[in-house]
């Protein structure tokens, strides 16, 4: 084990964050008004009581970009632990489907599947990570019969008081960035470089979205809008739910 060099880690961040600026503003300019319509709920917008164009195309865009920036910067995390661990224990990105992470330490071949945040997933999928950590650990002991497996689920953020799964172990926020890193600070030392060049950043997702918004305004009241100004309830739900014919 390599003592960590907060320094390096900071490199890293600051040569790396653009990707995921870069990618959330590739998002806005892709998406296209009927693909979100067709995936969101209209009697849940009929329900609040949403008036006009805007109010509605904004909460359906939000909406998707809340949930896309999540995993976007779930990916961009993963890719960061994978090289800090590397620079303190060796570790790299398995080739296992399912393992995000491999390294060894005391003797142990540690196998991590790393998500966001503790709230990841419901029950099958939780089921589906702990069944690939268990194949996983099978395929690695069957060159080595004597390697010792232990299986981890790594969340970047959050805490579970209960690491011990039985199966595998859970480990978040502190615990997580320690386990990978040997450092009880280092998830405190996070927060500073990823303030890089933000706000020049958000200025340029700013004005993607302004665009988006008006393009999707425009083209939501031209195709779902009454004579009157209305927003056509009835169509709408059609859009979304009628039988393909």
């Amino acid at each position: 084990m390599k003592q960590i060099d907060v320094n390096n880690v900071f490199d890293y961040v600051e040569k790396n964050i653009g990707i995921f600026h870069a990618k959330r503003i590739e998002s806005i300019d892709k998406l296209k008004l009927s693909k979100v319509l067709k995936r969101k709920n209209p009697y849940l917008f009929k329900a609040k009581n949403i008036l006009t164009s805007d109010q509605l195309v904004r909460n359906l865009v939000d909406a998707h970009i809340s949930s896309n920036e999540e995993t976007l910067f779930g990916d961009w995390l993963e890719g960061l632990a994978i090289f800090v661990n590397s620079m303190v224990f060796g570790g790299f990105k398995s080739g296992i489907p399912g393992i995000d992470l491999e390294f060894d330490n005391d003797g142990i071949r540690y196998i991590v599947s790393i998500k966001s945040g503790p709230n990841w997933g419901n029950s099958s999928q939780i089921k589906k990570m702990v069944n690939d950590l268990k194949t996983a650990g099978k395929t690695l002991r069957t060159s080595n019969s004597n390697l010792r497996v232990i299986g981890i689920n790594g969340c970047c953020y959050g805490k579970d008081r209960h690491p011990d799964k039985g199966d595998y172990f859970k480990y978040c926020g502190q615990m997580f960035w320690e386990f990978i890193s040997g450092s009880s600070i280092l998830y405190l030392e996070l927060i500073q470089p990823l303030g890089h060049l933000a706000k020049e950043r958000n200025e340029e997702f700013n004005i993607s979205y302004s665009r988006m918004i008006n393009k999707f305004v425009l083209e939501f009241s031209l195709n779902f809008c009454n004579t009157h100004g209305s927003i056509d309830w009835e169509k709408l739900v059609k859009f979304n739910s009628a039988k393909e014919t």
